[in-house]
């Protein structure tokens, strides 16, 4: 529950957030927001967050023990996102500071990214977009075949409510697909142990969350199971998958072709995460990479801003706070 007798709390937004989730936070409290496109680097953003009382956060943020002690009048982050793995669950709670996300507002537009990064690989799209640009278009010509989609096999490793919108998505492709995840079930597709899944797959695509067990789970070992010019699609967490030993399976053309919308040097979780993506890994043809638009979405940004600043409001108003881990 909220303190119902604080006044006008101070709530510090970290990102640029959609003027409707401002207004929201208004209506309630003091507001001190970050209006530009950058996040404040962690030293400015400690300084502007030490009187605050709540925090609108996003995927850039970091939010760990020290950040509390820094923080003493914290009481509750409202998360514009769906993954928490970047926040200290066991230190806000032990502070007693509340933690709210947005659980379903980004699973259909980053399983509609997933499937059309899945297509843009798979039929070179990048490639051909540069030749025609090139001016080396003259008509019809046999080059850049690809790989489709229908009659393919895929295997969707992790089965929450973005691998089960990613099966939907694919079913209507006429997909032969199977899954890795212990505790879940689909109807249509094919439950597989990890090492089989990997060795079936003519697409690998990944939706699992990240955390300790899954750290890094498509390594070298789990690259070198893959059929050999199988394609490889994440859009969930960056560190799912060693970047390094993708970018040699990709020069050593055993992997097909790697997409993806996140990256190891995201996830603040991981104190040796990377600071850049291996040159190798932009520089390889066979790739094609978005800067994390998985739910880049006007509309959809929208509705997360304001369910993330709807929570911070019910919990200052000393209601439950929707989304509270």
């Amino acid at each position: 529950m909220g303190d119902t007798c604080m006044k006008e709390p101070l709530i510090v937004v970290t990102n640029q957030a959609h003027p409707d989730a401002l207004a929201v936070l208004a209506g309630f409290a003091r507001v001190e927001a970050n209006a530009g496109e950058a996040p404040w680097p962690r030293e400015e953003l400690l300084r502007r967050a030490a009187a605050a009382d709540g925090l609108l956060a996003f995927m850039t943020d970091h939010v760990d023990a020290d950040f509390l002690a820094r923080t003493p009048r914290l009481r509750a982050i409202g998360c514009a996102l769906k993954g928490a793995d970047n926040f200290d669950l066991a230190a806000c709670r032990a502070r007693g500071v509340a933690v709210a996300v947005v659980p379903d507002l980004l699973t259909a537009p980053t399983a509609e990214l997933a499937v059309g990064l899945m297509i843009g690989l798979g039929r070179h799209i990048l490639a051909g977009d540069a030749l025609l640009r090139g001016g080396g278009f003259a008509g019809w010509r046999p080059v850049l075949f690809g790989a489709g989609l229908e009659g393919s096999r895929v295997g969707i490793i992790g089965m929450g409510a973005v691998g089960r919108a990613i099966a939907r998505r694919l079913a209507g492709f006429g997909c032969d697909l199977g899954f890795h995840d212990p505790e879940a079930t689909l109807d249509g597709a094919t439950a597989l142990a990890l090492p089989e899944l990997l060795s079936a797959s003519d697409w690998v695509v990944l939706a699992a969350p990240l955390n300790a067990a899954t750290l890094h789970m498509i390594d070298a070992k789990a690259l070198a199971l893959m059929r050999p010019g199988a394609l490889l699609v994440n859009c969930a967490r960056g560190s799912l998958v060693d970047e390094a030993a993708v970018a040699q399976a990709l020069l050593a053309g055993r992997l097909g072709g790697y997409a993806a919308d996140v990256f190891e040097l995201e996830d603040w979780a991981r104190a040796d995460r990377p600071a850049d993506i291996p040159p190798a890994l932009l520089a390889h043809p066979r790739t094609l990479f978005t800067p994390h638009l998985g739910s880049a979405v006007v509309e959809v940004r929208r509705r997360i801003a304001v369910q993330a600043a709807t929570a911070l409001a019910e919990f200052f108003a000393g209601r439950p706070m929707p989304g509270r881990l």
